[in-house]
């Protein structure tokens, strides 16, 4: 049945952006995707208002991505609602809809080799980006490089009136430079970036918490505040829409204030209060080693009148780095946390990298249920406290942010995954 339905929704997809031939902007890498996608949309929308469109929440595989060119959102078991969807493809297909969008921003994920070349194979695209490499995904691709040839994918077959935006401080992600025809455009803090970050620092402004920096492009200097966000990653999305904002005529000045208006996807170093007094730092969309470890790094950088505590679930789909990627992220913990709680049976490892590291064995505790694990953290936080909580998408580690939330009735509003 899902093939049918893929089959189905590829050959609309087809047939629409044929039709309406929108200018797409295509996203992949390990981490970043939706962060980066959203800054974007949040770019274009201010000078392009309702010409420009985005993938529907995280949708960025074979199914998700042609539901996305349809606007549509999935229809999951139910045949009638697939139903509507395949009609409502033929509609556009049909009739001109003078609403769809003249700009598309789509994510495009790689759980496998031949993902990012499938979705390729029938969306064009004008402006490719590519975030990151990370050793996510390990238990299909192996080693890291099956997954930067898999990720390369997306600009490979660019022609040379296109763009390819390209991550400098990512290694994996630069040496591409070479594999595609595209114009190529970069960015990060490393100098030589044609768009760079500098200065990045956790600051508070009119009461509200957030990241400044200083965006760099070409001998010009713009501050840029992002609020109700912590994480280098959030200033790498930043970095790459201000790539597409500028191809698209933009000064850093309208960028900036574009940005100040982004507001991250749920779930991604997101700050939200906690109880007590204290500050929570929600990222429990997903999780690697390679996330986590950048997470831990943001968390480092923080100063906290209390102590910083750290709360980490399981980290799926490893394969044969299962053990050590949890024992490096444990052993990354040890150096901030002064309380360090895990989540799983997977997460365990984390905690004795932890002691391997030399962190006290008795500020660090492993529980396999959430709930356990939840009161027991409300139990230790203190006023001032800032709580970094982290896990894998079936670690569920939201639930735990709701526990230690100062609102928990705004849980569907801020929290992931609320609807199941």
């Amino acid at each position: 049945m899902k093939k049918i339905i893929q089959i189905i929704l590829k050959i609309l997809a087809i047939k629409v952006l044929k039709k309406y031939q929108p200018e797409i902007i295509a996203i992949t890498g390990s981490v970043g995707k939706t962060s980066t996608k959203e800054a974007i949309y949040a770019v274009l929308k201010s000078k392009f208002s309702d010409k420009v469109g985005r993938s529907i929440k995280n949708y960025n595989n074979e199914i998700g991505v042609p539901l996305s060119v349809l606007g549509c959102e999935s229809a999951k078991k139910s045949l009638i609602g697939w139903l509507k969807i395949f009609l409502h493809g033929l509609d556009l297909i049909i009739n001109k809809k003078k609403n769809y969008p003249e700009i598309l921003i789509l994510e495009m994920a790689a759980d496998r080799i031949g993902d990012i070349k499938y979705l390729t194979s029938f969306v064009p695209r004008k402006i490719a980006i590519i975030t990151s490499v990370g050793k996510v995904h390990l238990q299909f691709f192996k080693q890291i490089e099956k997954i930067a040839e898999e990720k390369q994918n997306l600009i490979n077959d660019l022609k040379s009136d296109a763009h390819a935006i390209l991550n400098l401080d990512d290694q994996l992600v630069y040496n591409m430079k070479s594999k595609t025809k595209a114009k190529i455009h970069t960015f990060g803090f490393s100098e030589g970036a044609d768009i760079r970050a500098s200065e990045a620092v956790i600051s508070e402004h009119n009461g509200i918490k957030g990241i400044n920096f200083k965006l760099i492009s070409e001998g010009k200097i713009m501050p840029v505040f992002l609020p109700y966000v912590l994480g280098k990653q959030q200033v790498y999305a930043a970095l790459a829409s201000t790539c597409v904002g500028i191809i698209y005529k933009m000064n850093l000045l309208e960028i900036s204030e574009a940005l100040g208006r982004y507001r991250p996807p749920l779930g991604r170093m997101n700050l939200i209060q906690g109880i007590k007094n204290s500050l929570i730092i929600d990222d429990t969309y997903n999780a690697s080693p390679f996330s986590a470890i950048a997470a831990l790094e943001s968390l480092k950088e923080i100063s906290c009148e209390g102590k910083k505590i750290i709360i980490l679930g399981d980290m799926l789909e490893l394969g044969n780095y299962t053990e050590e990627g949890h024992k490096e992220v444990g052993k990354k913990a040890a150096q901030i946390a002064d309380t360090l709680i895990t989540v799983g049976e997977m997460a365990r490892d984390i905690a004795r990298g932890a002691k391997e590291a030399g962190m006290e064995e008795n500020k660090i505790f492993s529980f396999t249920d959430l709930k356990i694990a939840g009161k027991f953290a409300q139990d230790r936080i203190k006023e001032g406290d800032i709580i970094l909580i982290k896990g894998s998408q079936g670690a569920r580690m939201e639930k735990i942010t709701k526990e230690l939330m100062a609102e928990p009735l705004k849980a569907k509003e801020l929290l992931v995954r609320q609807d199941f």
